[in-house]
């Protein structure tokens, strides 16, 4: 009896060890560990966790309506800047600016809170998709969407999430289901 308790409190503690962010499995050598979350409806912020620190959340005071981004140096790590852009009763033109002054070789991560589509027109879209976004052009009204990218990224990346605003099939009235992703992104070498 002894021995079998013994192999279910190994069991047990192996299998709920976390990693960096709460990701299941340790990320290899040369990655950022990530996890992030839109927003719930117009309720809850989005959450952007890099390498256990916590970017962006509610609890952090530093979310709000729209696009929530975070910029990070890609071959350190560190944090470079947060910001978020109302993209229902905000101005495009601050965020295009924003968008254009991303230097290469840095890591975006963005998140959608409440409405992220209503202000974007075609050349934010654009330099969006410059950051390897395949669905931003699809990005509608109270939609919901978390993307990973970098400036200067040659092909389209894989960390990217998007679910559309559907009477239908919405979650919360009026709005889709909150959209959660987690994974190693590789840390730029050169």
């Amino acid at each position: 009896m002894d021995q079998l308790m013994g192999q279910i409190f190994v069991f047990s503690a192996t299998n709920s060890i976390k990693y960096k962010c709460g990701l299941s499995k340790a990320c290899p050598a040369g990655h950022f560990a990530f996890k992030m979350a839109s927003g719930a409806a117009s309720v809850v912020g989005p959450r952007i966790c890099l390498e256990d620190k916590l970017l962006m959340s509610g609890v952090k005071n530093n979310v709000g309506r729209g696009i929530n981004i975070a910029l990070v140096n890609g071959k350190t790590g560190d944090v470079v800047k947060t910001e978020y852009f109302d993209m229902w009763a905000g101005d495009v033109a601050p965020f295009i600016t924003f968008l254009k002054g991303i230097e290469d070789g840095t890591i975006v991560m963005m998140a959608s809170f409440d409405d992220s589509a209503t202000k974007l027109n075609d050349e934010a879209r654009k330099l969006i998709a410059d950051l390897g976004s395949s669905t931003i052009n699809n990005l509608g009204f109270r939609d919901n969407w978390i993307f990973v990218g970098g400036k200067g990224i040659r092909t389209k990346t894989p960390f990217e999430q998007h679910i559309k605003n559907s009477a239908e099939t919405n979650k919360f009235e009026g709005w889709p289901e909150v959209l959660e992703m987690e994974g190693c992104i590789p840390q730029r070498q050169d």
